[in-house]
Formats: C-alpha cells, structure tokens, sequence
C-alpha cells in the first residue's frame, strides 16, 4: 500500500536535511583545512622573506632572472644582473633566495 505523503510529495523528514548541512559543513571544513590554509601560510612566509630582503642578496624573479641586489626601496629593487648592469624589478617579483647555493 502507498503512504498518502508519499504519493502526494511531501518533503522528507528533517533528519534528512539536517544531515545535508552536516556534510556541506563538514566538506567546507576540509577545504578550508587542505587547500585555504596552506595557501595562507605560503603567502605569508613568502611575504616576510621579500620584507626581509637586504643589499647583497643573491636572488632570483618570477621570469627568471639571477642578480645581486643593489639597493632596496619600499616596493622594488635593484638587481645587479652583470657587472655594471643594474635593473630595477618589483619586490613581488622576487620569488627565491639563492645566497647559500650560488658560490
């Protein structure tokens, strides 16, 4: 025999929804956990090396250039790529530090 609600299309009991919001929360957590979070520390860490840069830093940028740097202002620098050939690149443009494996 067919429930009446059934036939009619009632919505499911509430239990049902309640467990829906508990997996939309909980697969939002695991987000924030695995992706969000790990990217924020990367982009802070990533923040305090380029506020910590010095003259004499053996750096590389994001297209791939190696220099020395010459000077530092608040939002760029100046590399020196060769002998005598300086450029000025953007602080953000800094992605690593090669001081220790460059002899």
């Amino acid at each position: 025999m067919i429930n009446v609600l059934q036939a009619a299309g009632a919505a499911p009991a509430a239990g049902g929804s309640a467990m829906t919001w508990l997996m939309l929360i909980l697969i939002i957590v695991v987000m924030w956990f695995f992706m969000i979070r790990p990217q924020r520390k990367q982009q802070k860490e990533l923040q305090a090396f380029r506020n910590a840069l010095k003259k004499g830093d053996k750096v590389v940028t994001v297209g791939g250039i190696f220099g020395t740097i010459a000077e530092v202002k608040d939002d760029y620098l100046i590399l020196e790529v060769d002998k005598d050939v300086k450029i000025r690149v953007a602080k953000s443009s800094v992605v690593r530090d090669t001081t220790e494996t460059q002899q």
